[in-house]
């Protein structure tokens, strides 16, 4: 059989790009509004932080409605893949994200190699070891979909039960197309920018709204060790990390989480908001109408895993920038996890220890 490499299709550069930075400004808006809206007490901002990503996502589900009925009328290819490799995450629920590594041997056409993500519930781990042929589904177009099918039909069945497949070269795997960097780098500009300018415009009563109250240490900015910068104010904290750092990285979200609350000392904590290098926290004021929790009972060891199940399972595909938001409304805590890439948005809703209770896909 001739090999030969497969291209994923091209998408449409400038559209990708024009998305991409307006995604990214409406969720740094959103969030930069919520806090600035929280601080200042500010409801129409609070509810311009909270109703702008719902219209946002609405429009966004119309426009590209076209575009997913033609994909729904696309019909399906059907091929045998062998698995190469497998990554099993670490965890205590019974369904894993687990990473496949394939080759992939369509009946029309050439073998060629791909990698995919989808949840296995754990005691169906033996019938996925590698070298065992399995069957796939994935569209025409977009290779990079393909999903396994846990029960084929019974023709595919005895077809994988019989068949020996050879494994593709590395010259075959499937890939994201390069400008993915520049369409997350988009997105992330759009983020930074959209956050700047809403604390832009609200910047004199961020900083001069409180000119009698006495002075206390909490109104000094203040930096810290060299791996990052911190300031803190009467109502919230900010810490922004180096270069090369993460909050995903062991221990780095609760060590700025002691430092920005001191601990306690600065009391309750309203909002709390994570990128992948900007920490955000929000204190209880009085009169406040938000409701209040304790940031040391957030389980931060699973922030990890819930922003990279959110990043491989939800549907989008090469995603570029991701955000925590932690809420307590008139319930409990609430953990969401926002993932944003070229091919849309997705939300992951966990409780205050980490487990999932909701998953919105992009598609």
């Amino acid at each position: 059989m001739t090999i030969t490499p497969g291209v994923p299709p091209r998408r449409n550069l400038p559209i990708a790009l024009a998305r991409s930075f307006l995604t990214g400004g409406v969720i740094g808006g959103s969030l930069a509004g919520l806090v600035v809206g929280v601080v200042l007490e500010n409801v129409p901002l609070l509810l311009g932080g909270l109703g702008v990503p719902i219209g946002y996502g609405l429009l966004y589900l119309l426009a590209g409605w076209p575009r997913r009925a033609r994909e729904a009328a696309v019909v399906p290819r059907t091929a045998l893949a062998v698995v190469e490799g497998r990554t099993v995450p670490e965890g205590q629920v019974t369904d894993r994200a687990v990473r496949f590594d394939l080759t992939v041997v369509p009946d029309d056409g050439p073998a060629f190699r791909v990698e995919l993500t989808q949840d296995i519930n754990v005691a169906d781990l033996p019938d996925y070891v590698p070298r065992t042929v399995l069957v796939v589904r994935y569209p025409p177009d977009r290779p990079t979909d393909m999903r396994i099918v846990k029960r084929p039909t019974p023709e595919w069945e005895e077809r994988a039960a019989g068949a020996r497949l050879d494994s593709a070269p590395e010259a075959t795997r499937l890939s994201e197309p390069p400008e993915s960097r520049a369409v997350g780098f988009v997105g992330l500009l759009g983020l930074l920018l959209a956050a700047a300018a809403v604390v832009f415009l609200f910047r004199a009563d961020l900083f001069e709204q409180r000119p009698a109250d006495p002075p206390s240490s909490s109104a000094d900015p203040s930096v810290s060790s060299s791996w990052s910068a911190e300031v803190v104010t009467g109502g919230s904290g900010t810490v922004v990390l180096g270069a090369g750092q993460s909050f995903l990285d062991d221990g780095a979200l609760g060590r700025s989480i002691d430092s920005v609350t001191r601990n306690g000392e600065y009391g309750p904590v309203t909002t709390l908001q994570v990128t992948d290098n900007l920490l955000a926290v929000t204190f209880s004021s009085a009169g406040t109408k938000a409701r209040e929790f304790d940031p040391k009972s957030l389980p931060y060891e699973r922030f990890p895993a819930l922003v990279e199940e959110a990043r491989t399972t939800l549907g989008v595909h090469a995603p570029q920038t991701w955000s925590i938001t932690v809420l307590r409304t008139d319930g409990p805590v609430t953990i969401t996890v926002s993932v944003t890439g070229p091919g849309g948005a997705a939300v992951l809703e966990a409780d205050g220890q980490g487990r999932v209770l909701r998953r919105t896909s992009a598609h």
